[in-house]
């Protein structure tokens, strides 16, 4: 047999003769303890290579060793573990379990239960959940869905509104959010369990019902029950903090909190400081919009001033007060007064808003099925049940057929049996979950049909839907994804002081971008009009002089009332309308040596 290339971290290292007893020996010495356990070894037979990897940021996961047919992990092992007699370190050192990376896995016959164990397995998994991370674990019966769908689950689960720490009031988060009532869910697994998610859960129990409604739950949107959520469903509070320290200038200068005099430069007017007390900081539970001061500060000019009258030397402060967010409003909730770590005066204020579910807020199931509000419809207008049961929300039908998510669909039921039966939750873990069969003998039991459908009348007209309509609880989430957050419009506002464009961006009081895919667009549809009001009548129009004779850029002097060229002399030179950014690019041309001339010809 040829000898057998052996590479560390993809270095080649050397040669062995015998590559099997390597990598056996190896693996014995890595779980008596010898070799430290986060060390992986792989042998390719196919082209005859050990790989040994110690380097960091491996993925490695543990799993129990298998020898002969049965797994290393004893009843007296589990029994001590319970008591406190044993740790998992312990049993990583005696080689019991084995941490196993993507490589060293290739090596592997890896069983998901005890039952199927045979002599030529390897190793067992530890539980059939440790297969998947922890978010998606969270996701009831996973194995039933589709991996995309998890993965958005996953990623939606950690900006589900709730209760994030139970200390927020005096917690100084830059931003965040607490949901008034959050619930833990009547479907869960282990998993939200073990990691203590009863004591802080991010949704709450609606009943959904499942059908399309006048159109305004296409696609994704959702319809919401207005009565519901006048009864604060998903109600949900939002905090904002703000700073301001006062600076040590050299000199001795410094800044400091009061309430601006009208001397100070840069005054903002009397209305601005209506909410700060005496001492220039703002007082709690003072409504506040968007451009109010919460604190007033002034600082000392950036430049020595000058002699003033009778020659005084007078300091005019300028003005630096820390303002609200142009695009926010609240309450001021806490006024944390401290000092930082170079002992000068630091201020937290929270601003505190309160956030009311409206159209465009963004609501999901822990699926992967999420929605904007489409419509918000008094209780009166929704389809009820012959027992007075409305629907919280209404999820469009047509959202399953491609994304396949059969997990929403045992969520209702299993919630439905749980809510008729009084079950305190229902075990949807991955591998050991309860069966559906469970909830169909409970909903039969109560008189309801076993496939969660059930006859529904229509609010407004009081008649039968003829279909059947699938109806239960389903635990939402209401994601951060506030539309009073995202709403972008603007008519007059700021520019940017270089190119004269209007500012980009919701927090700078900016408009949305019209790039160049979105003028493509225009020139395709022969739009040229809307393209020059949009890119120069709204943006950055102004108005040039050129030079008829060289077609440079000329001058209007206001001092001696003429117009000319300063590069040739001639004073005939027209205004040309055009984009500043244009003008920008013309100037940048000649500060690089390049000469550009406009010829200018009559309009047809």
């Amino acid at each position: 047999m040829k000898e057998a290339k052996v590479y560390v971290n993809g270095r080649l290292l050397g040669f062995h003769p015998d590559p099997k007893k390597l990598v056996e020996e190896f693996r014995k010495r890595r779980r008596s303890g010898q070799i430290p356990y986060t060390v992986s070894i792989t042998y390719y037979e196919n082209t005859n290579e050990v790989y040994i990897y110690t380097d960091a940021g491996r993925l490695s996961r543990p799993l129990i060793v298998v020898k002969n047919g049965k797994p290393l992990l004893t009843k007296t092992h589990l029994k001590m573990l319970k008591e406190g007699k044993l740790t998992w370190e312990q049993l990583v050192k005696q080689g019991v379990i084995e941490y196993l990376d993507p490589e060293e896995e290739e090596n592997a016959y890896i069983a998901t239960s005890e039952e199927e164990l045979t002599p030529e397995h390897t190793h067992l998994e530890i539980h059939p959940a440790v297969v998947l991370g922890f978010g998606v674990n969270l996701i009831p019966w996973p194995e039933k869905n589709l991996t995309t769908r998890l993965l958005h689950g996953s990623k939606m689960g950690d900006q589900g509104l709730g209760l994030y720490a139970s200390n927020f009031r005096i917690r100084t988060d830059t931003m965040s959010y607490v949901l008034y009532y959050p619930q833990k869910p009547l479907v869960k697994t282990k998993v939200f369990k073990y990691a203590h998610l009863d004591h802080r859960p991010y949704g709450q129990n609606i009943v959904v019902a499942v059908m399309p409604l006048e159109g305004y739950n296409m696609t994704d949107a959702i319809i919401m029950n207005k009565d519901s959520i006048e009864r604060a469903l998903y109600r949900a509070v939002f905090f904002r903090t703000y700073e301001a320290v006062e600076r040590r200038y050299p000199g001795g200068q410094k800044d400091r909190f009061e309430i601006p005099d009208e001397n100070v430069s840069g005054y903002l007017g009397e209305e601005t400081y209506h909410a700060l007390g005496e001492d220039g900081i703002a007082i709690p539970e003072t409504y506040v919009r968007g451009g109010d001061a919460l604190v007033g500060r002034t600082s000392p000019p950036r430049f020595l001033e000058d002699v003033a009258h009778f020659g005084i030397m007078e300091e005019k402060r300028r003005e630096n007060s820390v303002l609200v967010r142009p695009d926010e409003e609240g309450y001021v909730d806490t006024v944390m007064i401290t000092s930082d770590e170079n002992g000068s005066k630091l201020i937290k204020i929270k601003l505190r808003q309160e956030k009311i579910p409206e159209i465009g807020d963004k609501f999901a199931a822990r699926m992967g099925q999420k929605g904007v509000i489409g419509m918000i419809v008094p209780q009166e207008d929704m389809p009820f049940s012959p027992n007075g049961i409305t629907p919280d929300l209404v999820f469009n039908s047509h959202a399953f057929i491609s994304r396949m998510t059969v997990s929403f669909v045992l969520e209702a039921l299993g919630a439905k049996a749980a809510a008729l039966e009084g079950w305190d939750e229902v075990d949807a873990t991955m591998g050991e979950g309860m069966e559906p069969e469970e909830f169909e003998k409970v909903l039969r039991a109560h008189g309801f049909r076993k496939t969660g459908k059930e006859l529904l009348y229509d609010g407004k007209t009081g008649e039968e839907i003829e279909a059947d309509i699938f109806m239960g609880p389903i635990y939402y989430m209401r994601l951060k994804h506030l539309v009073s957050q995202k709403y972008q419009a603007r008519a007059r506002g700021p520019v940017q002081i270089l190119t004269r464009q209007p500012t980009e961006g919701r927090s700078r009081e900016g408009g949305i971008r019209f790039g160049e895919m979105e003028r493509d667009t225009l020139i395709g549809h022969g739009a040229a009009m809307t393209l020059y009001e949009r890119l120069v009548e709204e943006s950055d129009k102004t108005k040039i002089l050129v030079c008829e004779v060289c077609g440079n850029i000329g001058i209007d002097d206001a001092i001696r009332k003429k117009r000319y060229c300063p590069v040739c002399g001639s004073t005939k030179v027209h205004e040309v309308e055009v984009s500043y950014a244009f003008k920008l690019l013309l100037d940048e041309l000649k500060s690089l040596g390049i000469y550009p001339k406009l010829i200018l010809k009559d309009k047809a």
